[in-house]
């Protein structure tokens, strides 16, 4: 019994003492250590060292937390230096701490953390940004504020947001700096934005005059906004020799890290100068939400460093790290976390050597402490803080602002969530995401030269350096473009309408002229534009048509020419004249439709002759209606004149040869796009040859048509009268000048084309080259355009059969009719009628009106026995209470509803006698309606 009173006591004593190579702190021990790694002179750490001070003090404060352990932290200057930083982690190492707040410097963290790594030592940085410290090669690098990852995604939204495509990055050649612009081209190439040019700066202390030398090459160079990734001491240098070469003037763009918010945070408000020589830039900060206990903490820094030191968003980061070192150690205790050191065997091996690191101790359970750090789910002075899946923070946002004046101000904010925006992220979270760019905005800047006017972005580059354009050297239609025999100059169409565009260019474009095409030929157009995609030319003009496969690889300009395929074939002249219009059919199909013309107006004679008072009369009455009525109602004969004539679709139903002009992309599309056996197809080289073709014809060795771009065709018909375009235009396109994918050149030119069509300059420059009068092309058709009788035979053929039956039909009522009815007078029932007879009764009967053989009373029960109701208004019709009805409705008596209504205007007026036709299907009644709502059947 006494035993097991003594044995807790054993244990208690026992773990006081290591035992063998270990080292062991009880639970819950009265102060726990942790390192700090900065650099206390630069901007960070001075904001730093005071931010952790505080931290430190409320953590002990708090009785909520640690539960009476004190957290200390020892702190090592790394002095800005790489290899002392290391010396500083190594040394705290040996102090037996459990986790480190730092280093600053990403160059420090990369050495850093594969000590870490080995310890099992959790490092925390609130300043080393370089996207590359992967929590995969670096488990127990833990970064407490944004990666620079996403602060790269903000400077490619904001260039994307201004239409900019190319940027120049200016940056510090270490960890930090070359592994953010890394970052940077990883963004801007997700949004069709390159880095043009990489301008790294030495790390350390810069001289003046290396920076004149770089930003000198710069200022040659196209592009206009440069991005700064730098440190501060050479940020200003920067700055200033920019200001000196006046780089911070009308038309640049600089856009600026986090480096300069921390600097203008913290030591606000800076020299005249050095505010002078940066104004316009924009910058990016951490964003931090607003709240009360961040208001709190600032007004209480202030007090703290009477004025001196500003607070910028390290500070608040240093602070927040503070506190999840904190919570994650008071975790730690709670979940039974014993604070235990052991020796690590492989730096044993190395006793006996200069080097004594055998000091430094392996932290037993480092991997529980940081599994509470990375399960930190509080909310601190810089907003929520807890990590996603990758170990990030979680909502990275940016502030983006503008210097200006002796200040700056915020023109918005960016936001993994929704991007650009004007309002603070967290109002968006509770949103849907919204990344669309009707959805971006950011307020005006005032941008470098003091001008609100976004600036273009880019310049010619003022580098001696000439444009290298390709020239096709055509050898056909060279009124398009062709070289000056004997000279490496070109003349046509094509380069009348560069040159006059690249006039009215607000910069200076210097250029030369290099021929593509071995001159025996025409040179294939699509291995031009792959010669600019490769680099070979930085341009090519001429009559390169933009198709699809091309702009794949290349920017077009706006087209200067319309263009598109069209088919071409001979045709036999016809004189024009009055009757032009007769040519749509040939004699054989006008005799035919003419023939049905009156055979159609004869048979709706006979079925409406009986019931119809409009084909009654005079015979010379009822001739002119049935003319004018089929005329009026039935002229479908000559709608056949809008039908389309043959073209590309005949051509691709037969095997006949078709030629294309050498060079052209109709070649492609013939066989890839229309599914054209290459083996029919024929490459001419001339206007020449393409006559020769079509004149010998399929027979001869020739072509039966030639597909080629309308720009030529339009020129060879000019001087050929013998052949026609045959159907319509089957693609649409134009031509442009070709330049490299995302060049600005190709915009501005395409502003100048635009220029050129508006002021008339292009379509005087088309009138020089193109405009020929040789021959007309207006009267001429295709003979084999006309529509056969073939053509319709269908047609007619349905319309032959349904006037049968309804003469069969009707001619059988009638015969019905004769021989039901009585003999007429003076012939007994004995007598048979003759046939001379029984025929003028059979006349008659079809003659005769069909309301005739009915009694009066019979019609006026039955008025809607036809399907055209005619009423008869006269004055005794009219009700006594008004003269004229004004209303009349149809009623549907099969169905007991409206069917139509007459307005009242459709009536008055109508005199009395006069006959209103209406058109309800029987059976039906009709009542007038006066206006008091009295009805009377009509």
């Amino acid at each position: 019994m006494n035993f097991v009173w003594v044995l807790p006591f054993v244990f208690l004593c026992l773990g006081d003492f290591p035992f063998g190579d270990g080292k062991n702190v009880s639970s819950r021990s009265a102060a726990v250590h942790i390192g700090a790694i900065f650099s206390f002179d630069s901007t960070i750490g001075r904001v730093a060292n005071f931010a952790i001070d505080e931290a430190v003090k409320d953590v002990n404060l708090n009785p909520s937390i640690l539960h009476g352990t004190k957290l200390v932290v020892e702190k090592q200057n790394s002095n800005c230096s790489g290899f002392l930083g290391m010396i500083e982690a190594l040394q705290l190492m040996e102090k037996d701490i459990i986790a480190i707040i730092g280093p600053q410097s990403s160059v420090v963290a990369h050495i850093t953390s594969h000590v870490a790594n080995e310890l099992k030592t959790p490092l925390l940085s609130f300043a080393a940004t370089d996207p590359t410290l992967s929590s995969l090669q670096f488990p127990f690098f833990v970064r407490t504020i944004q990666s620079d990852l996403y602060q790269m995604t903000a400077v490619a939204e904001i260039v994307n947001f201004y239409g900019w495509k190319e940027v120049i990055a200016i940056f510090v050649d270490d960890d930090f700096g070359r592994n953010g612009i890394s970052a940077l081209g990883d963004q801007l190439a997700e949004r069709r934005c390159i880095i043009s040019y990489k301008m790294p700066i030495p790390p350390g202390v810069v001289t003046r005059s290396e920076i004149l030398d770089l930003l000198v090459k710069v200022a040659l160079l196209e592009s206009r906004v440069i991005v700064l990734h730098v440190n501060p001491d050479s940020g200003f240098t920067v700055f200033s020799v920019a200001q000196f070469l006046g780089m911070m003037g009308n038309g640049f763009v600089w856009i600026a890290t986090d480096w300069l918010s921390s600097v203008l945070d913290s030591s606000f408000p800076l020299p005249s100068a050095k505010m002078e020589s940066m104004q316009g830039v924009l910058v990016l900060r951490h964003h931090t939400p607003d709240s009360d206990r961040k208001r709190a903490f600032t007004s209480r820094w202030s007090k703290l460093t009477g004025g001196s030191l500003g607070l910028s968003s390290y500070g608040l980061y240093a602070y927040d790290t503070v506190w999840m070192v904190a919570h994650a150690i008071d975790a730690f205790f709670d979940q039974g976390g014993v604070i235990s050191f052991s020796n690590d065997s492989k730096i044993k091996s190395t006793e006996g050597r200069q080097l004594h690191l055998e000091a430094m101790s392996i932290f037993d359970q480092g991997d529980l402490l940081l599994k509470n750090i990375l399960r930190s789910n509080f909310v601190g002075l810089t907003g929520p803080i807890r990590f996603d899946s990758d170990r990030s923070l979680v909502f990275p946002s940016f502030d983006i602002i503008n210097v200006l004046g002796t200040g700056f101000r915020r023109i918005g904010y960016w936001s993994n969530y929704s991007g650009l925006s004007t309002v603070p992220p967290e109002t968006l979270y509770s949103r849907p995401p919204n990344r669309s760019i009707a959805n971006q905005h950011l307020y005006s800047v005032i941008w470098p030269g003091e001008t609100s006017l976004k600036p273009r972005g880019w310049v010619f580059p003022n580098n001696g350096k000439q444009l290298r354009i390709g020239v096709p050297k055509r050898v056909s239609y060279q009124e398009f473009v062709s070289q000056v025999r004997g000279t490496d100059m070109f003349k046509g169409f094509c380069v009348d309408v560069f040159v006059a565009a690249v006039n009215l260019l607000p910069y200076a474009v210097p250029f030369t002229f290099i021929p593509f095409g071995d001159g025996r030929e025409n040179p294939s157009y699509t291995e031009l534009v792959n010669m600019i995609a490769a680099g070979s030319f930085d341009a090519a003009i001429g009559d390169i048509a933009i198709v699809t496969n091309r702009t794949r690889i290349v920017d077009f300009t706006q087209p200067y020419a319309a263009s598109g395929l069209v088919v071409v074939a001979p045709f036999k002249k016809m004189n024009t004249g009055a009757w032009a219009f007769l040519r749509p059919f040939n004699a054989l199909m006008w005799t035919v439709t003419a023939v049905f013309f009156l055979l159609v107006g004869i048979v709706v004679w006979i079925l409406e002759h009986r019931i119809n008072d409009e084909f009654r009369g005079p015979p010379k009455r009822q001739l002119i209606t049935i003319l004018w009525r089929e005329h009026g109602e039935h002229p479908w004969p000559f709608r056949a004149n809008h039908m389309a004539l043959c073209g590309i679709e005949s051509l691709k139903t037969n095997d006949d040869p078709i030629g294309y002009q050498i060079g052209s992309f109709a070649e492609h599309y013939l066989i890839e796009e229309l599914g054209i056996s290459k083996s029919r197809l024929i490459a001419l080289g001339s206007p020449e040859a393409y006559a020769k073709a079509l004149q010998d014809g399929p027979s001869k060795g020739g072509v039966a048509a030639i597909v080629d771009e309308r720009p030529y065709i339009e020129l060879f018909l000019s001087t050929q009268c013998k052949f026609r375009v045959v159907g319509q235009e089957f693609t649409k396109s134009g031509w442009g000048f070709a330049f490299p994918r995302d060049s600005p050149l190709a915009v501005d030119m395409s502003t100048a084309i635009l220029q050129l069509s508006e002021n008339g300059d292009l379509q005087r420059i088309h009138d020089k080259w193109l405009m020929r009068s040789a021959c007309s092309m207006e009267g001429a058709e295709l003979e084999s355009d006309q529509l056969h009788l073939k053509s319709f035979w269908g047609l007619f053929l349905i319309c032959g059969i349904a006037c049968f039956l309804a003469l069969l039909i009707y001619f059988f009522k009638i015969l019905k009719k004769l021989y039901v009815a009585a003999p007429p007078d003076g012939i007994s029932d004995g007598q048979r009628e003759s046939r001379s007879g029984r025929l003028r009764r059979f006349f008659s009967l079809m003659d005769e009106r069909k309301d005739d053989t009915n009694s009066s009373s019979k019609r006026r029960k039955n008025p809607t026995d036809r399907a055209h109701l005619r009423l008869l208004i006269s004055a005794a019709t009219l009700p006594v209470a008004s003269p004229f009805p004004s209303k009349l409705v149809v009623l549907d008596r099969g169905r007991g509803r409206n069917h139509s209504i007459v307005n009242p205007t459709t009536v008055l007026g109508i005199a009395a006698g006069q006959v209103l036709s209406i058109e309800p299907p029987p059976p039906c009644t009709v009542l007038w309606m006066t206006e008091g709502g009295k009805e009377k059947n009509v």
